[in-house]
């Protein structure tokens, strides 16, 4: 049995980190959405090995256990006790170690495809527990839809559907380790942010008060490294985007735009300055709710 499962990119819109747990993970919250640049897994169990195979078609990713999708296959192995192998191949579009959670996204869809391969009837909140386990993203990108989350990152709260925006994505040449940059989190320092009035604008729709309300407490830590994260948000807002900022530890910025027309002449401008640039749209998983 086979099945295809897309696995969405995603964006911080509000992120705050509040204290560190005694085990040294911190306390999220934060307002993320998926959206429609995205990785695609495949995903075939074998009945002749409990083995676990994966292949991608970049050389920058581990195909052992230290891959996000293969720790996700063998969790779901262990925990229910299944005896077929699996082969997961991986087409890559979400670039890598770039804030956007393309390794928890990948990991992500296989746990619900293998929910639905191996008939184990998990929910979508039972499926983010297991998720934690693998990495703080993994639970979001199992509903992989507008949402608050809270705690470790296994607190998925769905918001309403950004269907109104667009977004302008831009990686730098640069790769960010999140690990590194959680270390230098200093709570005594950190400026926090209003992430209510973020979820509050996007219930309402209010496109104003949202762009007025995001921020990145990580941000400035980042920056420190890599500065050209400056430059490019200040060209995002020189061309027309309503706000900017980096998602996660970075270096990825994008800009949001409620015009299709001028996204795309802050994608048009851009393509000269930053290599990798993408228009994308918001992304809402069927039944996230």
């Amino acid at each position: 049995m086979e099945t295809l499962e897309k696995a969405p990119a995603k964006l911080n819109l509000s992120l705050d980190a509040l204290f560190r747990h005694l085990d040294g993970d911190p306390e999220w919250r934060m307002v993320m959405t998926a959206i429609d640049l995205a990785d695609y897994v495949h995903i075939e169990t074998r009945d002749d090995s409990n083995g676990i195979q994966v292949q991608t078609n970049t050389g920058f990713l581990p195909q052992d256990q230290r891959n996000l999708a293969f720790q996700a296959a063998k969790k779901l192995q262990e925990q229910f006790q299944i005896d077929q192998g699996v082969m997961i191949t991986i087409d890559k579009h979400i670039p890598v170690s770039a804030g956007m959670g393309g390794g928890s996204a990948d990991a992500a869809a296989v746990l619900r495809g293998l929910n639905k391969l191996w008939n184990l009837n998990q929910s979508l909140m039972d499926l983010a527990r297991i998720g934690l386990e693998i990495d703080s993203d993994v639970p979001f990108c199992v509903y992989s839809c507008p949402a608050l989350v809270e705690g470790k990152g296994e607190k998925i709260t769905p918001l309403n559907d950004l269907t109104s925006l667009w977004f302008v994505v831009a990686k730098p040449k640069a790769s960010v380790s999140t690990p590194t940059i959680l270390k230098q989190i200093d709570f005594s320092e950190i400026q926090h942010l209003n992430v209510e009035s973020v979820v509050e604008a996007i219930q309402q729709q209010d496109w104003k008060q949202l762009t007025a309300s995001m921020g990145n407490s990580l941000e400035p830590i980042t920056i420190q490294k890599y500065p050209e994260i400056i430059r490019i948000k200040e060209k995002m807002v020189k061309f027309g985007a309503e706000a900017a900022q980096m998602s996660g530890t970075g270096p990825t910025v994008f800009g949001i735009s409620t015009k299709q027309s001028r996204a795309q002449h802050i994608y048009n401008s851009l393509r000269g300055f930053c290599k990798e640039v993408y228009l994308v749209r918001p992304f809402n998983l069927k039944n996230c709710n």
